[in-house]
């Protein structure tokens, strides 16, 4: 399951989302979740995937990889629909003792269900096509204005990429700490979920030193590199738009705009 987490990783191609820049795609993204949360009806959620599925043509990143990746947030899914599938007050449909299911409940959940995998598939293709680098230099001078205030961007930006980074680190740390234990008899997937869940306990241990033990070499070498935050620091690439990221633009500010045009009308249509 670990193995199938693809956020933090970069599929290298050269496509028309990756030749973009990481302000835009990082806009794009903010502006995608925005419009997701604004979407109101199956007609709304429609088009917000047929802009997902047209992001992920022109990035050319395979379609079954994206899919993959959601394997890994399967549990995050179940909850969110069984909380609201089960919870939620209105016509009960089926009624298992204290538990009663509602068309409202099954509504709600199918939208929350939707909503996650729009929203982890759309912030999956930005780190999918943008370097770490890049992320945090896209970041830094996004939000460079918040400087005037006294926010640590460039610190926020750093830890924001530094994290991003070690999740497909993290990953393949957990895979061989349970190929490791497996091969010393441990069992991770048979039994009842609370066995599996039990069984998962002892792999964060030797986890969490590794992590530990990776920050503390992380910021030994940045030291010994003389790293003293971003203040007078220059960029060997330095990002400058181009006629692509106005277009760019344009498409995600017109995506947004008939996202509200379509929440209004949804009572209409649904």
């Amino acid at each position: 399951m670990f193995r199938e987490i693809t956020l933090g990783q970069y599929y290298p191609a050269d496509s028309p989302i990756h030749r973009l820049d990481p302000r835009v795609k990082l806009a794009g993204t903010l502006i995608y979740i925005i419009a997701l949360f604004v979407a109101k009806g199956l007609v709304c959620y429609l088009f917000a995937f047929l802009f997902l599925v047209a992001v992920v043509r022109l990035s050319t990143v395979p379609a079954s990889f994206l899919l993959r990746g959601l394997k890994g947030v399967l549990i995050l899914l179940l909850f969110s629909v069984s909380f609201n599938l089960f919870l939620t007050k209105g016509t009960v449909l089926v009624a298992l003792g204290p538990l009663k299911i509602t068309l409202e409940g099954v509504k709600m959940a199918f939208y929350m269900a939707l909503r996650l995998v729009l929203l982890i598939t759309g912030s999956t293709i930005m780190t999918l096509t943008t370097t770490p680098n890049d992320l945090t230099n896209g970041m830094e001078k996004g939000l460079g204005f918040l400087k005037v205030i006294k926010v640590p961007v460039h610190e926020i930006a750093m830890m924001m990429s530094i994290a991003l980074r070690f999740i497909p680190i993290l990953v393949e740390e957990t895979d061989k700490i349970m190929k490791a234990q497996m091969a010393r008899g441990a069992d991770f997937e048979n039994g009842k979920l609370l066995q599996r869940v039990k069984s998962l306990v002892p792999i964060l241990v030797p986890l969490f030193i590794s992590a530990f033990r990776r920050a503390s070499d992380l910021a030994l070498a940045m030291e010994a590199r003389c790293y003293h935050g971003g203040e007078g620091r220059t960029r060997m690439k330095p990002l400058r738009y181009h006629s692509a990221d106005g277009y760019a633009y344009l498409t995600l500010f017109a995506f947004l705009g008939l996202m509200i045009v379509l929440r209004k009308l949804a009572p209409v249509w649904v």
